[in-house]
């Protein structure tokens, strides 16, 4: 028997009598922002993977790939889509993340670049970056629902089933020491992971529920404001600011963007950065991206096939101001998420704020992390 299912503008087609209680679309269960690690007992702690959510239905004699927003993503992971049929048990379901290693680490922008059109381009690119999905819950198995069951019980029978799994397959590490998930914290940053995710032992899979907790690296930077865009189809709100830092040979860079501002501070802000405005392109580093043709200079404005069609057209200012900011880390040369706004900086000159200032971290092999796996959920079962 086959049904179809909506999830959102996508119809998937899925065969009820394998999974009846766990068919896609599932949403996945996701996290809120905490400062620090939970002190209290009773929490699982596993490392936050930078890549892309999937949830893997093993159905049949194949394997579905779902996105986050409950589109699927088979066809742009076929080596993925192979190896999740031949090594993972008929009947289960496994939430994960998709990732892309590189030479040094997880290469988002290499798992970026699998989201193309061309079947010829993603054949190639899986030939040359194949990508793995790390396992971290278990929803099914057996065709049977385990949601219901506690987290530290899914643990475990996720282990059961992947203990033996072979690449591209890995099972997430896990501890519920939090000494242990403070040094993740500090020391798996060098193998481009993003934080750690702490789960509360108790707690049944909750979907589009926010039941986790998330504690990310977060640093400050001082950068330059080098424009601005205007808040949606407004011109007294400023929506974002444009964020620029000065590479060693000199050059002013766009890193990104600061744009979590309260109604009232974009009309301030339109009014504070007017003066900055008056022949601003005059001498600006910017004025010449449309014209730029790669990303050794790396400009505001260009289209891409991330942007979606937005309006990224952008107002120039004259490169006087800084501010300081908060942010989780970067990706290449720029900032990995929009960067959170904490001050106005008088005391800093512009030119001061290079990449020097920048943290890095020390490089750290994947295979390190993995040989992690932790202590099991519940020692005792």
């Amino acid at each position: 028997m086959v049904a179809v299912r909506r999830a959102g503008a996508l119809l998937v087609q899925v065969r009820m009598t394998t999974i009846p209680a766990t068919t896609p679309p599932i949403e996945p269960m996701l996290a809120k922002i905490a400062d620090e690690l939970p002190r209290q007992d009773g929490f699982l702690f596993e490392p936050k993977w930078d890549g892309f959510r999937a949830i893997v239905f093993r159905n049949g004699e194949d394997a579905f790939i779902q996105s986050r927003d409950l589109k699927p993503l088979n066809r742009y992971f076929p080596e993925l889509e192979r190896a999740l049929a031949q090594l993972l048990p008929k009947g289960c379901v496994i939430d994960g993340e998709i990732v892309v290693a590189g030479a040094g680490g997880l290469d988002f922008d290499a798992l970026q670049q699998r989201l193309h059109p061309a079947a010829s381009r993603v054949a190639r690119l899986a030939s040359e970056s194949p990508a793995s999905f790390v396992a971290f819950d278990l929803l099914a198995a057996g065709g049977r629902s385990t949601m219901e069951l506690p987290q530290s019980q899914r643990r475990v029978r996720l282990e059961r089933l992947l203990g033996q799994v072979a690449k591209p397959v890995h099972l997430t590490p896990m501890t519920r020491d939090r000494a242990v998930a403070e040094d993740w914290l500090r020391r798996f940053e060098g193998a481009g992971l993003d934080g750690v995710i702490a789960k509360r032992e108790t707690a049944t899979y909750q979907p589009g529920k926010r039941a986790m907790l998330k504690v990310k690296h977060a640093r400050t930077a001082e950068c330059v404001v080098a424009g601005f865009r205007w808040y949606r189809d407004t011109h007294d709100a400023v929506g974002s600011l444009l964020l620029g830092l000065y590479n060693e040979a000199g050059v002013l860079q766009h890193v990104g963007v600061t744009s979590a501002f309260t109604a009232a501070v974009r009309r301030q802000l339109a009014d504070e950065l007017g003066p900055l405005r008056k022949n601003a392109l005059q001498d600006h580093p910017w004025r010449d991206w449309a014209s730029a043709a790669d990303e050794a200079n790396r400009m505001p404005g260009a289209q891409s096939r991330w942007s979606g069609g937005k309006d990224l057209s952008w107002e120039a200012l004259r490169p006087e101001r800084v501010c300081e900011v908060k942010y989780d880390h970067m990706q290449g040369d720029r900032l990995r998420h929009a960067a959170i706004f904490l001050r106005w900086r008088p005391d800093k000159p512009p030119r001061d704020c290079r990449y020097d200032q920048l943290e890095v971290t020390t490089a750290l092999e994947l295979s390190e992390v993995f040989r992690r796996r932790g202590t099991r959920a519940c020692p005792g079962e």
